[in-house]
């Protein structure tokens, strides 16, 4: 059974492949990207590196050539380049015969009023109108989405947001790869929705948090939208970001993120990292 992923030299991708690869013959592993020469690390381990480019499509015939179980790692980019690139995957994947995709969409991907939904929304009615069996892995938010306003609070500025009282299921980008092998590797996984979430916290909570880690005490500055725009422009956010990072904010506000669910924890078969952790893991991180 050969087991490939696209995007494999990317955050998330290195985690799922590092994960992998402790279940797995790494014989059994293909990975697809861009630029070989950066998955080379891999290639060393025994992994069969193949060029896939999701605007190349005829790359991606090759690179899913013989494919059992594919994990499609969504892209980067605006909605519409996003939206086009997974087609031309799934596609590439129904002429090559791909037996099973795994998809890393995002929470609610149905109802949701984020902003990256509607992309999540497309990809996945595009694996499920190629009819081959599919799962969807509705990752919450990663932790280290938060590693800009750690780094603003450790230069002494307050936990700026405009999310008010909604909450966030945060947990690491690292249990949400080890997740995405657990799904890739075990059985019984066909045409199941995963949505994979932490325990849902507010800002308060997750400032209290990072000051724990911290040692001191972190204020909550809860401003309007339009002010935290301003003190985003002001931080160097550049112009064409700042309507997303804002949205990001309203969509925590009216509830987009809150969603209680332990199937995080049942594909990791054990508890979450703590968060705790995982910003301790952010901080050393940043002095490595």
């Amino acid at each position: 059974m050969t087991i490939a992923l696209t995007g494999a030299t990317g955050q998330f991708g290195s985690f799922v492949a590092e994960a992998l690869l402790k279940s797995v013959p790494a014989h059994n592993l293909a990975v697809s990207v861009r630029n070989p020469e950066k998955a080379a690390h891999l290639k060393a381990q025994g992994v069969d590196v193949r060029h896939g480019d999701f605007d190349q499509p005829e790359t991606l015939d090759t690179a899913f050539a013989g494919v059992d179980r594919l994990l499609l790692i969504s892209s980067d980019g605006d909605n519409d380049t996003r939206i086009r690139q997974h087609k031309a995957a799934v596609d590439a994947a129904v002429r090559t015969g791909v037996g099973f995709i795994v998809y890393t969409s995002v929470g609610h991907a149905d109802e949701s009023s984020l902003f990256l939904a509607p992309v999540h929304r497309a990809t996945e009615e595009f694996i499920r109108e190629s009819g081959i069996p599919y799962a969807f892995l509705r990752n919450n938010w990663y932790l280290e989405n938060e590693l800009g306003t750690i780094q603003a609070v450790l230069a002494g500025a307050p936990w700026l947001t405009s999310a008010g009282a909604g909450k966030v299921g945060w947990a690491t980008r690292r249990d949400y790869a080890e997740a995405a092998a657990a799904v890739l590797s075990g059985e019984g996984r066909e045409n199941q929705v995963y949505e994979l979430s932490g325990k849902p916290l507010t800002q308060e909570e997750l400032a209290a948090i990072v000051g724990g880690v911290l040692g001191k005490e972190v204020p909550v500055q809860q401003v309007d939208d339009a002010a935290y725009s301003d003190i985003m422009a002001g931080a160097g956010v550049p112009e064409a970001a700042l309507p997303i990072v804002v949205a990001i904010q309203a969509a925590i506000r009216e509830g987009a993120l809150d969603i209680e669910s332990g199937d995080l924890e049942k594909l990791l078969q054990r508890p979450a990292t703590p968060l705790a952790e995982g910003v301790q893991d952010m901080l050393n991180s940043l002095q490595a």
